[in-house]
């Protein structure tokens, strides 16, 4: 957005590492409805075809459900905090028109209490 470059401590796309560039990818990726769908498709097809021979292990299905419930809960937090990211940017660009406009304001303000013929007019 362009709001950010007023924020000293947010970097911009030059300035992220490659740490932050692979988080932000995978926050926006994993934090999707879409990657639930997918995730709990592949792995009600894993539960039903019993993980197609390859896993026999005696609590196979209780280790499954548990992490199918771990993954889900993962996605629906990034999807949680995506969400609660976008309501902190709009309140930010609220908060920034709201300031400029004070500005302007208080210029005006300022204009007209100077003295006739004020060199600072």
């Amino acid at each position: 957005m362009k709001h950010w470059r007023f924020h000293p401590s947010v970097p911009t796309d030059n300035e992220r590492d490659l740490g932050e560039k692979a988080a932000d990818a995978l926050r926006l990726g994993m934090g999707s409805w879409s990657f639930i769908g997918v995730f709990g498709f592949i792995l009600c097809v894993w539960l039903i075809t019993g993980g197609l021979g390859m896993d026999r292990s005696p609590y196979f299905h209780l280790n499954l459900i548990l992490s199918m419930i771990a993954g889900l809960q993962g996605s629906a937090l990034l999807i949680s905090d995506k969400r609660a990211d976008r309501i902190n940017a709009e309140i930010t660009k609220y908060h920034l028109e709201l300031t400029e406009e004070i500005h302007l304001l208080l210029g005006e303000v300022h204009r007209t209490n100077l003295p006739e013929g004020d060199p600072n007019a």
